[in-house]
């Protein structure tokens, strides 16, 4: 297969017939034994190493496992000039992210409430193959949506200027054109904004357990063991799915697939008409995630306040890791502005970088790797070393390894459930199937993920959250 390993959790998989640059996955080696388990992933390495103007390495963070065309947790960066876009390597869920919220609720005051408040959550936000919420738009106000992203929120008084000085890109990622976004598209997520969706996306209320860094920890707002936070994962639901289809579609009319390893890889060219048309509406479709995740906080911020009157929820960071992006790396010696893929990966930017929010950049941005329901989150900023190795990306949860279908047919929900009890985690799930597809058995090892980027230097771990209670799709 000509995997070699180069360095302590680096293996090189070797430039071989079609592919312009070698690959590089980042894993230990039961990592590694979990990545291998499924040979397609890196299969998928290996192809998006075949397509035009990719520089440098084609990559799979420590959570790779098999996707659409490119591996989740790929990242790969295009020349802007000869290099390409493809939906494969951005994902069908559209910025689907991860946001982090900040309480002044310390654990013996929620566990308190924490069945109540689970209950109040899990009405307010409907959670679920293709569930629509409270909020529905007619097309002028969900163009503005598209176009504005959280600045709209702003505006409506679901958001605070507070809350965009607190996310990735403002919550509004320019270029943003609804036209370019297809009717069907918006009929599909027209009356989704606000709701968590199915598969792997969640709302966790959680407790920091461990601080490592404790100096970073209190910039971002975590102050200490015993601090109740949630978390949401969540993104674009059926309008960026549509998208990610609709867009798959023109680019194997009009470039063809014939040429291309896997047919899943269609892609345009960056500056084409085709090329412009996707990233406007990538970015459409990613302010509707932004969005959706911003309608989200404002329920859990009435559900608190209800429980919990003198509640305080502050927006740590909201970050994607399903996007592509124009940055300026280093390559050769040189900086360059490439467009870096980022498909089941993070941004991790280490201090002083622009796109990093003030109040942060000192530091380096947050950066969430969540893990399976039941088990630990982490909490790393972004560092140098990222910028030098990963075009600064790290990993973004904990991977699966065992296929939904599997999951379903070989694991029970009361054993799922009598595992989370004896952890501590009550659970609300919006169907039996969704619960057992998501059950912890079904991933890789968290810790391990978040262990090898914090030993590679891509992430440094700042704090690690236990889950108290989660909503699941």
């Amino acid at each position: 297969m000509g995997i070699k390993k180069i360095a302590d959790n680096i293996w090189e998989i070797e430039k071989e017939g079609k592919m312009n640059v070698p690959g590089i996955i980042f894993a230990s080696y039961a990592l590694m034994e979990d990545i291998k388990k499924d040979a397609k992933t890196i299969e998928q390495v290996k192809n998006v190493a075949t397509l035009p103007g990719i520089v440098g390495k084609s990559i799979a963070m420590p959570d790779a496992h098999c996707g659409y065309g490119f591996s989740i947790g790929g990242v790969a960066a295009f020349d802007i000039e000869k290099g390409i876009i493809s939906p494969g390597g951005v994902g069908f869920d559209i910025l689907c992210g991860v946001r982090l919220l900040t309480t002044n609720i310390n654990k013996e005051e929620f566990m308190e409430k924490r069945k109540e408040v689970l209950n109040q959550l899990f009405r307010d936000i409907p959670s679920g193959v293709g569930k629509e919420s409270e909020f529905s738009f007619e097309n002028k106000e969900l163009d503005r949506v598209l176009n504005e992203g959280v600045k709209w929120a702003v505006e409506k008084e679901y958001a605070t200027q507070d809350d965009i000085l607190h996310m990735e890109d403002n919550g509004c990622i320019k270029g943003a054109d609804a036209s370019k976004i297809s009717q069907k598209a918006k009929s599909r997520g027209r009356s989704q904004l606000g709701s968590l969706g199915s598969g792997n996306h969640f709302l966790e209320i959680q407790e920091i357990n461990t601080v490592y860094n404790s100096k970073i920890a209190n910039v971002f707002g975590l102050n200490g063991n015993g601090q109740i936070t949630i978390m949401i994962h969540s993104g674009s639901r059926g309008l960026g799915h549509q998208t990610a289809s609709d867009y798959v579609q023109k680019m194997e009319r009009e470039y063809g697939f014939k040429h291309l390893p896997d047919r899943q890889l269609a892609y345009a060219p960056i500056n084409s008409e085709l090329g412009k048309d996707y990233r406007a509406a990538m970015a459409a479709a990613g302010n509707f995630a932004f969005v959706n995740r911003q309608l989200m906080t404002f329920q859990i911020r009435k559900a608190f306040k209800k429980f919990f009157p003198k509640s305080e929820l502050k927006i740590v960071y909201d970050i994607a890791h399903n996007i592509a992006k124009f940055e300026e790396h280093e390559l050769n010696g040189k900086k360059e502005m490439l467009c870096v893929h980022r498909k089941g990966a993070t941004r991790s930017f280490g201090p002083g970088r622009a796109e990093i929010p003030i109040a942060y950049r000192k530091v380096g941005c947050p950066i969430f790797i969540p893990g399976s329901m039941g088990t630990y989150s982490y909490v790393l900023v972004g560092t140098k070393k990222a910028e030098e190795i990963s075009f600064g990306s790290t990993a973004h949860g904990a991977g699966r390894v065992l296929s939904r279908s599997y999951a379903i047919n070989n694991l029970k929900i009361e054993d799922v459930e009598k595992d989370l009890a004896l952890h501590g985690v009550l659970l609300k799930a919006g169907s039996r199937k969704g619960a057992l597809e998501e059950a912890p058995e079904a991933y890789k090892d968290v810790n391990e993920v978040a262990r090898v980027s914090d030993e590679l230097g891509i992430g440094q771990l700042v704090a690690r959250l236990k889950p108290l209670a989660v909503i699941k799709g």
